[in-house]
């Protein structure tokens, strides 16, 4: 019982690390969009990243043996999935306040929801269901479609929250043969892999227009990075590196209905970097979706551990 409890500790207190580092990463890549192409980015982040895990957490951790894996496929499939949330929701911070995009995005927990009846063919009862139906309320209100304030940026969160749903559900099957080191770095490898094919089809800025702040950051030519930002791209890497170690190890120590709770942390930190970084309050509309987004999220989670537990 002791040895359960302190596992469960230690992957909460992963999860609350995990998310602090997502956001840090989340602020330096939107800082960062207004001058640079995205794949350049990811490339730069990625390959900090990958050399803090090679040079720095492998050798602490059980050595390199850990990059040697039987499911490569299995690695290269989360692997994809998890470029398809970021590549999303970091098109989506480019043009959006950090505080919206992140509360659109967790509405994950609700599509895992849905997920499960689709594709597992499990039940969910009346009460989850007005949670989703909460939580999907909250998502419109701050989308607002039909207004002169809705935007098709605004559904890139609603994107990256279905790959992340996915991601998860591999994340929990690999993590019974693989370590969280290995996890991490396959995740890096791709991102360094896709980011750098991107960077060598349409590097050159051809297709950039300078027109709407996302498609620039997807468009843009590579540049050589201005001395000043170099400090954000190091956050980026760290703050990567850091929190695909954490939230990785927290998904294998524990059960999802433990850690995903934990990542809202991540909401009020958003708001903290909007206000104080880039001068984005969210407004009165964007409160009500996030207390219905969150607030519907948090009680779905509760609901599947309570069942759990009978």
């Amino acid at each position: 019982m002791i040895a359960v409890r302190s596992t469960a500790t230690i992957g909460a207190l992963c999860a609350l690390g995990a998310a602090m580092g997502f956001t840090m990463n989340d602020m330096a890549i939107k800082y960062l969009s207004e001058d640079y192409a995205m794949h350049q980015v990811v490339s730069i982040r990625s390959a900090i990243a990958l050399g803090l895990m090679l040079f720095v957490v492998m050798p602490l951790t059980g050595g390199f043996s850990q990059i040697r894996t039987r499911r490569p496929f299995t690695h290269l499939l989360r692997g994809l999935f998890v470029v398809g949330a970021n590549m999303a929701f970091f098109l989506a911070l480019a043009a959006m306040p950090m505080a919206d995009a992140t509360a659109i995005f967790f509405v994950s927990p609700l599509i895992i929801a849905v997920f499960s009846v689709i594709f597992l063919k499990e039940t969910v009862g009346p009460r989850r269901w007005a949670a989703i139906g909460i939580g999907l309320l909250g998502v419109l209100i701050m989308i607002r479609p039909g207004t002169a304030s809705f935007t098709l940026v605004a559904l890139l969160p609603l994107v990256a929250a279905a790959a992340y749903a996915a991601l998860h559900t591999l994340t929990r099957k690999l993590g019974v043969t693989e370590s969280a080191a290995t996890l991490a770095f396959y995740i890096q490898l791709t991102f360094i892999v896709f980011s750098g094919a991107v960077g060598l089809a349409i590097g050159d800025g051809r297709f950039d227009t300078g027109g709407h702040a996302s498609m620039a950051f997807l468009t843009r030519a590579w540049t050589w990075p201005a001395l000043a930002d170099w400090p954000f791209f190091l956050i980026t890497g760290l703050g990567s590196a850091i929190g695909g170690l954490l939230i990785s190890q927290a998904y294998r120590l524990c059960e999802a209905a433990l850690v995903a709770p934990l990542e809202y942390v991540a909401m009020p930190m958003a708001i903290i970097w909007g206000v104080f970084v880039f001068g984005d309050w969210p407004d009165t509309w964007a409160w009500a979706g996030i207390v219905l987004i969150i607030g519907s999220g948090i009680y779905m989670i509760w609901r599947e551990t309570r069942n759990r537990v009978k």
